[in-house]
């Protein structure tokens, strides 16, 4: 249990509960199951059995059941990307972001992609939307429009210059229609490289995939842009090299292009005009380093770039994570005025798009796209990453039990499991004890990636 002197800045409930929960005869159990989930926020509350039996003689080779757990439940972690709801799940779906975007890039054959990708063209392409009207910005070394020169961390920044001028409906829509947007790109990708290739559309696919990974992220005046890593390949994907035409000029080029070709139309609703949405001019490619000697841009940053984003969405503007069902509850929340307005903006065009979902995607400032996601050739899966892990962590139970591997021939193990939602969270006490428990973790991970390379230049000694 922590010391006392981190108890003293509690609440009267919390410091009660926590007081309860260790004078409990469960809080062992507790505290292991809080651990087991990392420290998770929310934790998925289950109640069931798993009886494992010998198939063929029938006898129980292990017995669980949560009738024994503290609350006949047993907690697992709840699995949110969103580091604002659970800082523990997103710290795991970050990592396996990053695992999963640099296997793209340096290739890994336990995850499917062979190293010979890093000899492939790539580039590192962030597509912007357009301007909505100026904004308080920090532009180099030149004040801001409005005369000031603004710290890094000001709260105007990306704020309207004029908020009554600013195109508040163009904002949203062009949030709500950026997945589509996306989607054209990859289109007109395909195509503008056919072009430049002298070669019809069908014959660049017979020697050439273009893969990509793509993550999005809030601007801070609330518009969403993507950061994507696009890579060339040969005809059978990353497992082939792509022809002798498939170059890094011809891939920076025929993004450039495309990007300028992708208008999405909206056709006018009430008092709202038609509109066509477009990318934004400030479209930003370079290419991907390979071993990090000077450029600019490197796999391992770009990994580390991707998974960062991966857990963030719009609450890094200063609205809320989850869904608003009117405006009154803008106020009570405390949402800053720009932000504010977006969201009112959904709200009010809702009924005039019905199909478009603005009021269920209004704290998201309008946009319902996955914020990470990939070509199907591009690398491994978060799926896969995640059974990964979860065989992991079987095979360690059924080391810890005594039981037979279920691959092997010779086993003849037969589970049957019944599970049950019972809730989820935590009560006062238990979140407190689980943000401990998760912020143990989190020092002794970051101690052992500093001792990491003193490890290493220990072992290359030894050598």
């Amino acid at each position: 249990m922590t010391d006392t002197a981190t108890m003293a800045g509690l609440d009267p409930a919390t410091l009660t509960d926590v007081l309860r929960l260790a004078g409990s005869d469960g809080f062992d159990r507790v505290q292991d199951q809080i651990r087991r989930t990392g420290g998770c926020s929310d934790p998925i509350h289950l109640q069931g059995a798993a009886v494992t039996r010998d198939a063929v003689s029938g006898q129980v080779l292990h017995s669980y059941s949560t009738d024994h757990e503290p609350g006949g439940r047993l907690r697992i972690a709840c699995g949110n990307r969103r580091a604002s709801r659970c800082p523990s799940c997103a710290w795991t779906y970050a990592g396996d972001t990053y695992h999963l975007i640099r296997a793209g890039l340096v290739g890994d054959l336990a995850k499917g992609t062979p190293p010979t990708v890093r000899d492939h063209p790539r580039v590192f392409a962030t597509l912007t939307a357009p301007s909505f009207g100026p904004v308080h910005n920090r532009p180099g070394n030149r004040p801001c429009r409005c005369g000031q020169r603004h710290g890094e961390d000001a709260p105007e920044l990306g704020t309207p210059l004029n908020p009554a001028s600013y195109d508040y409906a163009g904002a949203v829509l062009w949030n709500n229609h950026a997945s589509e947007l996306w989607r054209y790109f990859t289109i007109y990708l395909r195509r503008e490289i056919a072009r430049r290739a002298g070669l019809t559309q069908k014959a660049a696919r017979e020697q050439s995939r273009v893969a990509f990974g793509k993550v999005a992220e809030y601007q801070k005046r609330g518009a969403v842009h993507f950061h994507a890593v696009i890579r060339f390949d040969g005809p059978d994907g990353p497992d082939s090299p792509p022809p002798a035409w498939a170059t890094l000029d011809l891939l920076t080029d025929a993004i450039g292009a495309a990007a300028a070709r992708v208008v999405v139309d909206v056709p006018p609703a009430g008092d709202q005009p038609a509109r066509a949405l477009r990318w934004g001019t400030q479209l930003d490619v370079q290419p991907i380093g390979a071993f990090g000697h000077g450029e600019e841009i490197t796999e391992a940053a770009v990994a580390s770039y991707v998974a960062k984003y991966a857990t963030k969405a719009a609450e890094t503007t200063g609205t809320v994570d989850r869904r608003i069902g009117n405006k009154e509850a803008l106020i009570l929340l405390g949402v800053p005025d720009h932000p504010r307005r977006l969201i009112e903006t959904c709200l009010d065009l809702h009924s005039l798009y019905p199909d478009r979902k603005l009021l269920d995607w209004a704290h998201m400032l309008g946009f319902r796209g996955h914020f990470s996601t990939k070509s199907r050739r591009y690398s491994t899966t978060l799926g896969a990453l995640r059974q990964v892990r979860a065989d992991y962590r079987a095979a360690q139970q059924r080391e810890a039990l005594g039981l037979p591997d279920p691959d092997d021939e010779e086993a003849t193990t037969l589970t049957l499991a019944h599970w049950t939602y019972a809730g989820h969270g935590h009560t006062p006490g238990e979140s407190w004890l689980a943000a401990n428990i998760r912020r143990d973790i989190q020092h002794n991970r970051e101690i052992a990636r500093e001792e990491l390379p003193a490890l290493l230049d220990l072992e290359g000694a030894a050598a």
